[in-house]
This record gives C-alpha cells, structure tokens and sequence, in this order.
C-alpha cells in the first residue's frame, strides 16, 4: 500500500504540474513552427501562383479555390504570423489553435495529400517528410494532433487566457466539465474541420453528426 500511495502522490503532482508545463511546452513549439513559416512567406514571393497545376496535388479547396492566389498567400502569411503569435501568447488560445488546423488543413489538402487513393495502405505511404507520388503530409498531420489539445484543453494555466479568466473571477467554471452531447458535438465539429478539406467523405458526416448533437443535446437540456 505504501508502493501504491507513492505512485499516486507522485502521479498526482505530475498531473499538477503538467497543467502548467505541456500546453506552454506546445504553444512555444506551435509558436515557432507557423512563426517561422509565416515570416518564409512574408520575406519570399508568392509561391502560390508560381507552381504549375500539374505540381499541385489537390489544389485549393472550396472555397478557397474561388479566391486569388494572391489572397490565398496573405491569408496564409498573416495567419501564420498573427495566429502563431495569440499561441505563444496564450491569448484565445482555441480561436487561434483551430483557425491553424484550418490553415494547416488547406494546405495539406492543396499540396501535401495524394490526389489519388484506392486504400488505406495506399494512403498510408503520403506519411512522409518527402513526397514520392503518394503526398507527403506527415509534418501537417503531426502539426494539427499537436493542436487539438490546445483545441479541447486551452492554453493551460501559463497564458493569458488564464488571466483573463481570474480578472474575470471564472476560474471556477473550469472546475464544471460537462461531457455530454453537446460536448460529443463540439469534439465532432473540431474532427470535422480537421477533416473536410482534405477527405470531404470523411469531414461531412463528421459535420452531420457534429449538428445533430448539438441539436440533440441543446433540447434535452
């Protein structure tokens, strides 16, 4: 029994602590990468309307294909910079966190994700660094489960939505998770907008199921 009292002091102040130490851990690491990208794209030229359709293994999806490749690249650029910067920040984490998955998506869908796939195996070989015919959205898939737990758990007790939250003396709805469907609603909305542009097959009935639980949840409530 002593082994075990150890093991769960010990896991506990682990837990403790890990509030403060791995959502800082994933904003500085998230920080950087689209930071650095962001700042690429600013000091280059618009790569976007330079690489021939054949290149593209996608291309943009609706509806970003309907704006100019101009736009795309400010878009991208600003939401690299502005975004990374609210992570590092902590400041509206989750606003900045899927507004990334979804410039993060975009572009897999338009560059990073094979045109083509009769399997899963198949699929499975675009999991690369570089691509070989097969995609290669190994980074972005990485970068966006990075992301989803600042989605779901926010930018942790080190940011300044943590402050905003003690001037505003909420802190103690933290402590009031609900899971119920509305939540099963809103974990399904971030699967669906993590998915559509890239695998609308997958990303519609996500969104489907997504609104249905809402709905379901707001009426029993």
């Amino acid at each position: 029994m002593a082994l075990l009292d150890l093991y769960d002091n010990t896991t506990a102040r682990l837990r403790a602590a890990g509030d403060y130490v791995w959502p800082l851990s994933l904003r500085l690491i998230m920080f950087w990468e689209f930071w650095e990208s962001g700042v690429t794209k600013y000091n280059g030229k618009n790569w976007f309307a330079d690489i021939p359709w054949a290149d593209w293994q996608i291309g943009f999806p609706w509806p970003f294909k309907i704006l100019s490749t101009d736009l795309n690249w400010f878009a991208a650029t600003w939401g690299e910079l502005v975004f990374s910067i609210m992570i590092l920040l902590g400041l509206f984490t989750r606003f900045a966190a899927v507004s990334l998955i979804v410039i993060t998506v975009v572009a897999t869908a338009a560059v990073h994700w094979p045109a083509d796939w009769s399997s899963l195996a198949e699929l499975w070989k675009g999991y690369a660094i570089t691509a070989k015919g097969f995609g290669n959205f190994k980074l972005p898939l990485l970068f966006v489960v990075m992301l989803l737990p600042l989605v779901f758990h926010g930018g942790g007790k080190l940011s300044l939505d943590r402050v905003l939250l003690h001037l505003s003396n909420r802190t103690d709805r933290l402590e009031d998770s609900t899971c119920d469907l509305q939540a099963a609603g809103l974990a399904l909305l971030v699967l669906a907008l993590s998915t559509i542009w890239v695998e609308p097959t997958w990303g519609v009935p996500l969104l489907i199921a997504s609104a249905l639980a809402l709905i379901v949840g707001r009426l029993h409530n």
